[in-house]
């Protein structure tokens, strides 16, 4: 027997968030249901899908088969909603944007209430999250990264580059020992992220500067620019993030000034989604005046 497109999406469903019951708030149906779909999933194709552990639902081998296929169907489905949705001028429906911490916090919540404006039936959802998003199981529809991702069938694109420097509160600095060389922050104690949860080179900023102890961890950059304001120390720091934050100031701009870049990465199946596309185009638009907006109110 075929399965037909109601049972897939539950399977996918199900596949991703390995809990009937996640699975059930996602689609809107109660966890009992889901799992009825799924048994008579199951049953049709006469083979188990999943198996059930403490971490939740975990695929088994046919079910990873079966997921592959899920993927291929699911992308021609969200190609030929995305080819009708374009003919309208404005966008509806859903779409997810996976993201880090930094750049959810302080750029994409301004940049989407403007799209929002623009496309009132549209849906914007923000996944913020420490860690690379996962967009072959569809976490999110696209994703705003650091690094350029170098394998999988993914579309990437650059949306702008942006500075960080060091920077500290005036209080703290008035208060602790002069800061005029990279040497004299071993006296200082040193905000950043938690070494073993960096999951991207690119946000290892410390190490690049040379510093080998972090006193203040978090893996959030919104963690550890409260704790700088509160004056607790030393972080590397967003330039566009600075606005936010009024009485941090930067330090050692003469000997430290990183440049990273944001890229937008899709899957290779949407570029065929004229709905996807446009709102890819409105996002990097977005992002990019916005970073260049911040930046533009920070002093040198």
């Amino acid at each position: 027997m075929t399965p037909n497109w109601d049972d897939m999406r539950v399977f996918l469903a199900v596949a991703r968030e390995e809990s009937l019951s996640a699975a059930g708030r996602q689609l809107k149906i109660d966890p009992a249901t889901v799992g009825r779909r799924i048994a008579r999933l199951e049953a049709s194709l006469e083979a188990p899908l999943f198996t059930k552990s403490q971490q939740g639902y975990l695929l088994t081998a046919a079910g990873e088969r079966l997921m592959e296929h899920g993927l291929k169907a699911e992308e021609a489905m969200r190609a030929a909603a995305g080819a009708m949705a374009g003919t309208s001028k404005t966008l509806s429906g859903q779409i997810r944007i996976g993201a880090p911490d930094g750049s959810a916090n302080y750029l994409l919540p301004q940049v989407c209430a403007k799209i929002s404006d623009a496309n009132p039936d549209l849906d914007i959802q923000i996944l913020a999250l420490p860690r690379v998003i996962n967009l072959s199981r569809r976490e999110a529809d696209m994703a705003v990264t650091v690094s350029a991702p170098t394998a999988g069938s993914l579309l990437v694109q650059k949306i702008t580059d942006y500075k960080l420097h060091l920077v500290a509160t005036r209080d703290y600095l008035a208060s602790y020992p002069a800061i005029r060389s990279i040497q004299d922050l071993s006296g200082h104690r040193m905000i950043g992220y938690i070494p073993d949860m960096i999951f991207d080179r690119e946000l290892d900023y410390l190490v690049d500067i040379g510093v080998d102890r972090v006193a203040l961890a978090s893996n959030s950059v919104s963690v550890q620019l409260r704790q700088a304001t509160l004056g607790t120390g030393v972080c590397v720091a967003h330039d566009f993030t600075l606005p936010f934050h009024p009485n941090l100031q930067k330090i050692l701009t003469d000997q430290v000034s990183l440049t990273r870049s944001f890229h937008l990465v899709r899957h290779q199946g949407d570029q065929r989604n004229e709905r996807l596309n446009r709102f890819a185009q409105a996002l990097t638009q977005g992002i990019r005046e916005e970073v260049e907006r911040l930046e533009a109110q920070v002093s040198p």
